[in-house]
């Protein structure tokens, strides 16, 4: 028990607070006891030399020593001296010259005075001295200490109760600063102690959550960090490699080296060459304009099928060279709501993923599955397959699934970024799976 703790400071201030009302009790008890008991004394001495003042009233002044001697021989037990009033000693009883000498004057007491001859009659005692009072003396002594163990009892008690749920308390914030795991103490309490001890607990939960939702703030920006880094070292890889061989073949027509002499050719290679920088860094500022949210949205009724049949037709000599099949499965009725040039680009960047990593002569099957309040659009990839390991990557920007590929269609893999984030701002959901025939990415579009 610390010095300076709280059990020992509620323990003092409440033995000490108890101790002194005990005190101030027992005094104002013993002050009115000693009052009660002196005037007791004295009525019960005069009551007692009664019979002697009566007689000694009714006889001679020559005859008080014998009223006094045959009184006192009937009275053995009391001590008194008769005087009169010069002081001079009437009678005495054997022991009263020596009471007189060793006692104080407080303890004599003159019984009675005949006002006609001035005879008085001294009654001498010693009430501190009886037994009956130093009874009740001792008797006071042992409540009084009696009163004072249970004044100690009590105090412990009553400190333990209220001490220790506060050192429980004082324990558990303790815990709560190492953010430990505590559990909730007093919960069932309907006192200030349950309070508080609700309101410390709840506020750690609130802080707990505070804390785990700044934790995940921060790895949520350090993998926005990470991907930043990741994009920019990407694009700088991107961006450099059409301008580096745009560079080798200026110079190679420059010095007129070998075949780099028919201008022509090499400078529709080179438009070639910044036509694809062009859209990739198109694309590149399209995903910071979705990143920083300055791509506006707006909702619109539109015909599913149209749209589909629409964003196929900018690709219809690539599918003619390819030798590649086109599949339509979309009701004419299929109305959704939605952005329709979001929606445009999202399936002109699925389209043209799919018909890249197909195959010649492969097929690609699109349709539609009705459910209760929105259509669901397939877009399956026949003859393909991704490694699962791959399908965690797949949204990556700059991600190719076949790295080793340079045909000269083959594009940035910026496009699906562009689906997920454009699926992401349109609060639309989306996924991306293989399936018994092929790779299949659907889209659930709300219902107009």
């Amino acid at each position: 028990m610390r010095k300076n703790g709280i059990f020992f400071k509620i323990f003092s201030y409440t033995v000490v607070a108890m101790l002194f009302l005990v005190l101030v009790t027992a005094g104002l008890f013993f002050n009115q006891f000693s009052t009660l008991y002196k005037s007791v004394e004295r009525r019960s001495i005069y009551e007692s030399y009664q019979p002697l003042v009566n007689e000694i009233t009714r006889s001679k002044v020559e005859a008080v020593s014998q009223t006094a001697q045959e009184f006192y021989q009937k009275n053995r037990s009391f001590e008194f001296m008769i005087t009169d009033k010069n002081g001079d000693t009437l009678f005495s009883t054997p022991k009263a010259e020596e009471l007189s000498l060793s006692t104080q004057k407080d303890f004599f007491f003159v019984v009675d005075k005949d006002e006609r001859s001035g005879n008085s009659i001294i009654a001498l005692t010693r009430p501190t001295l009886t037994k009956f009072y130093q009874e009740m003396i001792i008797r006071g002594l042992l409540i009084f200490l009696f009163i004072v163990s249970l004044c100690l009892v009590i105090g412990y008690i009553f400190t333990k109760q209220i001490a220790d749920p506060i050192k429980s308390l004082a324990k558990d914030t303790k815990k709560m600063s190492n953010l430990q795991e505590v559990q909730p103490r007093f919960s069932d309490r309907k006192d200030e102690l349950g309070d508080l001890s609700r309101d410390v607990h709840s506020m750690y939960s609130e802080l707990k959550e505070t804390i785990a939702h700044q934790q995940d703030e921060i790895l949520r920006e350090q993998e926005i960090e990470a991907t930043q880094r990741y994009f920019f070292s990407a694009a700088s890889h991107e961006l450099k490699t059409p301008i580096a061989a745009t560079s080798i073949l200026l110079e190679g027509m420059l010095a007129n080296i070998g075949d780099y002499k028919d201008h022509p050719k090499y400078l529709r290679e080179c438009l070639n060459l910044m036509d694809k920088q062009s859209e990739l860094v198109s694309e590149i500022l399209e995903i910071v304009k979705l990143n920083e949210g300055k791509v506006l949205f707006t909702s619109e009724r539109i015909d599913l099928f149209e749209i589909v049949k629409a964003t196929l037709s900018a690709y219809q000599s690539q599918i003619h060279t390819a030798k590649q099949k086109i599949e339509i499965a979309i009701p004419s009725d299929s109305m959704v709501t939605t952005d329709q040039n979001i929606l445009k680009k999202v399936l002109s960047n699925i389209i043209a993923n799919a018909l890249q990593n197909s195959p010649e002569e492969a097929l690609i099957r699109i349709w539609t599955e009705g459910k209760v309040d929105s259509y669901r659009l397939n877009i399956l990839n026949t003859e393909s397959y991704i490694a699962p390991e791959t399908l965690t990557k797949i949204f990556d920007p700059f991600y190719k699934v076949d790295k080793a590929r340079t045909d000269k269609n083959t594009r940035s893999g910026l496009g699906l970024t562009i689906v997920q984030k454009m699926l992401d701002e349109l609060k639309l959901s989306f996924s991306l799976e293989n399936t018994s025939e092929g790779v299949q990415f659907s889209i659930d579009l709300p219902k107009a």
